[in-house]
């Protein structure tokens, strides 16, 4: 007969060996590798180290290529919850130690039971992969359980932030759970992302090319704009998911956290009113002016290495978190290409579906021209932006530093696109083209019979640009609320966002729009 201090033996027992993993063999293995354990990984991001771990002790049912002996700890995922900033989180942590960290069945349903339990709570959802991929041997079983993560990533989104972090690989049909969800953090070195590896792309397009180059961080963030941060390693994954949560609400029923502040800082910035060269042809950073904008050292980059010519980030401005979309005119001049209209429609339905206040910093010439861009879709891509901007229901605040023209103006958020608040600088051209092309429209049978068609051409666009590329015709019709000194932008936008607090905007009913995908 067993003693209760037997029964407590045994329970220590097996919680230590579900805690070795793979074994220390394969725990060596995985540090050799420059990569922490799936437990390690998990004590890092949560508050203190500590979280409680469920289903702990849950084990596979597959019977089929010798899996009926097989032992396979807590089924190679590790599953719990903790605090992140003193606020809940869900998350699941893929073993790489215990079978490759492949998945089957009982590590899908516990992943799912996480996800559901996040919804329930409405916590955030933290998913970490290192995983070879389907565990074959349980066949379909396998398959129907990414079918079921996909499923649940689906109801969960729009109602609590998913965090994916790829430390490890993350290939095939495993690829689309990160992809479903909200936002990617990818270790360098160590994370893979792809559907089809470099073997397969070689034995089926004869194309060769290495995992790193193929599926690896720079590749995924820069080409295909999969992942949204680079981590250095795992432990800087884990401060990276930390800081994005700090920025983020627990879910869509309540407001990000805020930092406690003295009331509005009425701040005027004198700086602000040289930023913008003289001509306007001279490319300048916009982050000099958000940087002088918001709150000191609040502003985090999203999508930094993609679409580089559209600036996403949040930020905090008197303590209240921001989500910001600019034009980077030191980047193609500013134009809006196919990669900037997706970066800027995804960051922007993610700020509505998450109640944070929109600001759109306004420095473009237009929709970049080209034929690989039309046949690539400018047209669709580009609607995603104004049906983004259309749909969203949160305070939206536009500011136009200078060039503001044609079609890619009001993609920045114009008033008539449903901006609550849109100043002007100075410095703003605000018009349906460019000088120089207006010129050319508006004006063709002039220049043809002038004695001298370049001066004349010279005259005319001065001219042009001294009636019309500025903010006033556009204020004269309402189009923008206010033409400011640079150096009040910042009060701008606080009385703004505080007038804007409790702001409703009621649209038809229906099931959801159809956003051009």
């Amino acid at each position: 007969m067993q003693t209760v201090n037997d029964k407590l033996k045994l329970l220590r027992e097996k919680t230590q060996h579900v805690l070795l993993g793979g074994g220390k063999d394969r725990l060596e293995a995985q540090h050799k590798a420059g990569k922490m354990t799936a437990h390690e990984r998990l004590h890092l991001m949560f508050d203190n180290g500590f979280y409680d771990e469920l289903y702990r002790f849950a084990e596979h049912r597959a019977t089929l290529f010798g899996l009926q002996d097989k032992d396979i700890p807590a089924d190679g995922v590790v599953t719990g919850l903790g605090a992140i900033g003193g606020r809940l989180v869900y998350a699941s942590s893929q073993d790489f130690t215990v079978m490759g960290g492949s998945v089957g069945d009982m590590h899908a349903w516990k992943i799912c039971e996480m996800m559901d339990m996040a919804l329930k709570a409405g916590a955030p959802y933290v998913s970490i992969n290192d995983s070879g991929g389907a565990r074959i041997q349980e066949g379909v079983d396998s398959l129907k359980g990414y079918g079921r993560i996909f499923y649940y990533n689906t109801l969960l989104s729009g109602v609590v932030p998913q965090i994916a972090v790829v430390a490890g690989p993350c290939a095939g049909g495993a690829a689309y759970s990160p992809a479903l969800m909200d936002f990617i953090v990818m270790v360098q070195g160590t994370g893979q992302l792809f559907i089809a590896g470099p073997e397969v792309i070689k034995q089926a397009t004869g194309e060769v090319i290495s995992a790193e180059e193929l599926g690896g961080a720079h590749a995924q963030a820069s080409q295909s704009g999969n992942v949204h941060f680079i981590a250095r390693d795992d432990a800087d994954a884990m401060e990276i998911v930390q800081k994005l949560l700090s920025y983020l609400p627990s879910n869509n029923m309540e407001e990000s956290p805020s930092m406690p502040t003295d009331g509005l800082l009425m701040i005027e910035d004198e700086s602000l009113n040289k930023v913008v060269p003289d001509d306007s042809r001279d490319s300048y950073d916009m982050f000099e002016i958000l940087n002088r904008v918001f709150d000191k050292d609040s502003i985090f980059e999203v999508h930094a290495h993609y679409a580089k010519n559209m600036i996403t980030c949040f930020a905090r401005m008197n303590g209240q978190v921001v989500g910001v979309f600019a034009n980077q005119p030191c980047e193609m001049f500013g134009a809006i290409d196919i990669d900037a209209s997706d970066k800027a429609a995804r960051f922007i339905r993610f700020c509505n579906a998450f109640n944070i206040p929109i600001i759109a910093f306004v420095d473009v010439p237009g929709y970049l021209p080209g034929v690989e861009q039309e046949f690539g879709g400018i047209i669709r891509h580009g609607a995603k932006m104004l049906f983004s901007l259309s749909a969203a229901t949160v305070p939206k605040i536009t500011i136009v530093v200078r060039k503001a023209y044609g079609g890619a103006y009001l993609a920045m958020s114009a008033k008539s696109l449903g901006a609550d608040r849109v100043a002007a600088w100075p410095t703003a051209e605000i018009a349906v083209m460019g000088a120089e092309g207006a010129v050319s429209v508006l004006y063709r049978s002039e220049l043809k019979t002038a004695e001298d068609p370049k001066a004349k051409r010279k005259e005319l666009i001065e001219d042009y640009k001294a009636k019309f590329s500025t903010p006033y015709q556009a204020a004269a019709r309402g189009m923008v609320d206010a033409v400011i000194e640079p150096k009040n932008t910042r009060s701008y936008i606080s009385v703004a966002l505080e007038s804007l607090r409790n702001k409703r905007d009621l649209r038809p009913q229906k099931k959801h729009g159809l956003i051009p995908l």
